[in-house]
């Protein structure tokens, strides 16, 4: 007790001195109790310059043939080690000679410290496993310690290309055959979590994990199953035969592991078993928690896409569960789950409605509320009989609060423009909303009945109510005009902020486009004379650095793609307070773009300090034809010497050249990233003559992923539905893509992916437009 409250209360540096002479006393005691309860104390309490008189005793401790002894002295030097380093690394011999120790727990504690004093060493760890995976380790917790280093060694060193084999597999294969329960599963969770696993690696650990799941022991149930779980997300077949042991757990006392179990056989199950599985989790849905019912959710939704016939009976599953109580994770979970099977099984929308009707009659939730009758607006009016969703849409006017309400009634009104034979009904019921208590119900309900039934207040009404309003919102004396609004799909920043990122959901549909600056870019452009009759502005890429950072002169450019012309924005920026520059102009050498001819450009008259100022230079090419070209840039100006004093220039000055990095046009500009909400229907409402289907090889990858974001940076397009994210471990993956090819060509394209052989990647693009040149 003495020496925890010593430990507890850390003597000052007055004080330490008292203390530590007492403890180096107990350190020499012929009690090892004693000797072992100081050596923890002293390491605790001691600073650097003590410990330098006390580390004599410490070696000694550590190869101490008592093992009470031996393991306090490792333990504080696993401690020591955060703080004193350098004393600690001098202890390596000591240590391995521990690590050879017949204890059990000296031989943990050793290993565990002797990996810590090498971790920063790659060639020292993996001698350190080379040794040691010969068979010296006999403590079942060092054996599961060096599994685990065995595993890092794995990932860290490249595995042979040619025959795919892996250092150490056989060492991580043999302990699945040891007599220690924990050492068998560390060693199967090793070999499951490999990079890359093959089938045939797989088969060992799985079979020790198919026992696993018949054990009396629970902790080892949960273990296996858990372990099972995550392989089913990559390799599914793999787990198949499982499926039989697995079923027999699902009626098992502890929830957690029926719930893994059930969730398990959902991915790897076939379409015959799905309503058996169905009966069985009804059983026990209501005696889980809230977090492992949306993990059930989001396995019966995979299974869902999995097996579209089945949706019937998974929709009403889904649809069920959603009437009974839960919290908003588990309800927004479910909700997600039906807005996604909706938009992907088109058999489904109608049945899914219709549910998403009946929760919002009882819904506590005004998010999902909101949710579901924005979702409804856009596809309830799309349904063979639209009139049968007003009923419950209009209830919401009486029975829900202002936020709502609000919904509701722009849901209303989409119906409205969609839907001619319900306007009129559609204006009754927006008529009624003009006395609600609410000032924003009020002001959407005038709005829509003055936009829906005025002649010409708005030329496009479909694309008012369901496009997107960019506008910038600055103060202004003049009133505000709805016509003012534009409404084409604009994405492109003059200067990008970078936002954290967000998941997308199933209500969310596709990432929203950034704040767009089109309109003040081709404001600007046009104000030009040389630049007026280029027409039509179609897109303006992010801004290209075309100079270092804390460089003299920084400069990026903007490319302005239209329909017959490139245009050349160059953004300046003089960062010498002592430097005015007058006639800045670009030189442009465009001998590498051979499609491309110079037709104007517009200097810039004065660049003062810290004060940004433009450049162009246009070029013309073939009209409608994405030429590509490499362009050589070189900043000519007259630079004269600024008074820092007066701030006054010089009237003589001196011509001056900086050179400029290179800028490619490439095809990918000619492209506008603008999504899809659902990609199967645009897929399927394109003409098939359109189409187009290629396969390339592109060679040696890292992994998937990076062949991806490769392909999806080369076209330019926007990736839909979450499909630019590559599952680990995954060998082949889909994405899918969608965009605007200058002519305001809508274009949209399946990628698939696989790896062929160790690291080689395939591709499959087939591409559907409406014209069949760009296709």
């Amino acid at each position: 007790m003495v020496y925890v409250i010593i430990k507890e209360l850390s003597p000052s540096a007055d004080e330490v001195i008292i203390v530590t002479s007492s403890l180096m006393k107990d350190m020499t005691s012929k009690t090892d109790m004693y000797r072992a309860n100081a050596i923890r104390v002293l390491c605790q309490i001691t600073d650097g310059t003590l410990l330098t008189q006390i580390e004599r005793y410490l070696k000694q401790a550590i190869v101490d043939k008592n093992p009470v002894v031996a393991s306090a002295a490792l333990v504080s030097g696993i401690h020591l080690l955060q703080t004193n380093p350098e004393i600690v690394k001098r202890w390596s011999n000591e240590v391995q000679e521990a690590v050879q120790s017949r204890a059990a727990l000296v031989q943990f504690h050793a290993l565990a410290l002797l990996h810590q004093i090498r971790q920063n060493d790659r060639l020292a760890v993996n001698k350190l496993v080379s040794s040691l995976t010969r068979g010296s380790v006999r403590s079942p917790l060092a054996q599961c310690l060096l599994i685990r280093y065995t595993s890092q060694v794995i990932r860290e060193s490249a595995s042979n290309t040619q025959t795919g084999d892996r250092p150490f597999y056989d060492f991580l294969e043999g302990c699945l055959r040891h007599k220690a329960e924990m050492v068998i599963f560390e060693a199967a969770r090793a070999i499951t979590e490999l990079n890359g696993v093959t089938s045939r690696e797989l088969t060992p650990a799985i079979t020790v994990l198919q026992l696993f799941l018949s054990s009396t022991k629970p902790v080892l149930r949960f273990a296996a199953v858990r372990t099972l779980n995550k392989v089913a997300m990559t390799h599914p077949i793999a787990v198949t035969n499982c499926n039989i042991d697995m079923e027999s757990l699902i009626s098992d006392q502890n929830r957690s592991i029926a719930t893994l179990a059930i969730t398990t056989l959902l991915k790897t199950g076939n379409e015959s078993s799905v309503d058996r599985l169905m009966k069985q989790i009804t059983t026990f849905m209501s005696d889980i928690a809230d977090e492992f019912k949306i993990v059930v959710i989001e396995a019966i939704r995979s299974l869902c896409l999995k097996f579209p016939l089945k949706h019937r009976s998974l929709m009403n599953f889904l649809s069920n569960i959603l009437r009974e109580e839960g919290g908003f994770e588990y309800k927004k979970a479910i909700v997600d789950s039906i807005v996604i099977l909706i938009r992907d099984i088109p058999e489904a929308k109608e049945s899914g409605l219709l549910h998403l009707c009946e929760f919002i009659e009882d819904c506590e939730f005004t998010y999902l509320s909101t949710q579901i009758l924005h979702f409804l607006g856009i596809e309830g009016p799309k349904t063979s009989d639209p009139s049968k969703y007003i009923r419950y849409i209009y209830n919401r006017v009486h029975l829900e609060n202002a936020t709502v309400r609000a919904g509701a009634v722009s849901t209303l009104a989409k119906f409205g423009a969609m839907v001619d034979s319900l306007k009129p009904r559609i204006f009754v019921l927006l008529r009624r909303c003009l006395f609600d208590t609410d000032d924003e119900v009020r002001d959407r309900a005038t709005l829509y009945l003055n936009t829906l039934g005025a002649d010409g207040a708005v030329e496009d009404m479909k694309e008012f109510l369901f496009g997107s309003l960019d506008i910038p919102l600055e103060p202004s004396e003049e009133s505000f005009d709805i016509n003012s609004v534009p409404k084409e799909v604009k994405i492109q920043p003059l200067a990008e902020k970078k936002a954290p990122g967000k998941k997308p959901t199933g209500l969310g549909g596709p990432p929203p486009s950034p704040p767009s600056t089109i309109d003040a870019y081709e404001k600007l452009l046009s104000s030009i004379p040389e630049f007026a009759n280029f027409g039509k502005l179609f897109k303006s890429s992010a801004p290209v650095e075309l100079t270092e950072a804390e460089t003299e002169y920084a400069v990026n450019v903007v490319k302005h793609i239209f329909d017959g012309h490139v245009v050349f924005q160059y953004n300046c920026t003089n960062t010498i307070p002592e430097q005015l520059l007058e006639n800045v102009t670009v030189i442009v050498d465009a001998s590498e773009a051979e499609e491309f001819a110079e037709v104007a450009s517009k200097p810039l008259r004065s660049l003062p300090y810290d004060s940004p100022g433009q450049t162009f230079v246009a070029f013309e090419k073939p009209e409608g034809v994405p030429a590509v070209g490499k362009f050589s840039n070189m900043l000519r100006f007259i630079v004269k010497e600024v008074d820092p004093s007066t701030g006054e220039a010089e009237d003589d000055g001196v011509e001056d050249e900086y050179q400029l990095e290179e800028l490619e046009v490439v095809a990918a500009d000619y492209m506008l990233k603008v999504g899809v909400s659902n990609f199967r229907n645009a897929w399927e409402s394109m003409v098939p003559d359109c189409e187009r289907v290629d396969e390339y090889d592109l060679g040696p990858r890292e992994n998937l992923a990076e062949a991806v974001n490769a392909v999806i940076n080369l076209l330019g397009m926007q990736p839909c539905e979450g499909t630019e994210v590559v599952p680990s471990n995954s060998r082949s993956h889909t994405c899918l893509l969608s965009g605007v090819y200058i002519g305001n060509v809508k274009v949209l394209v399946r990628l698939q992916f696989g790896i062929d052989g160790p690291k080689d990647v395939a591709m499959k693009l087939a591409v559907r437009s409406e014209d069949e040149a760009v296709s």
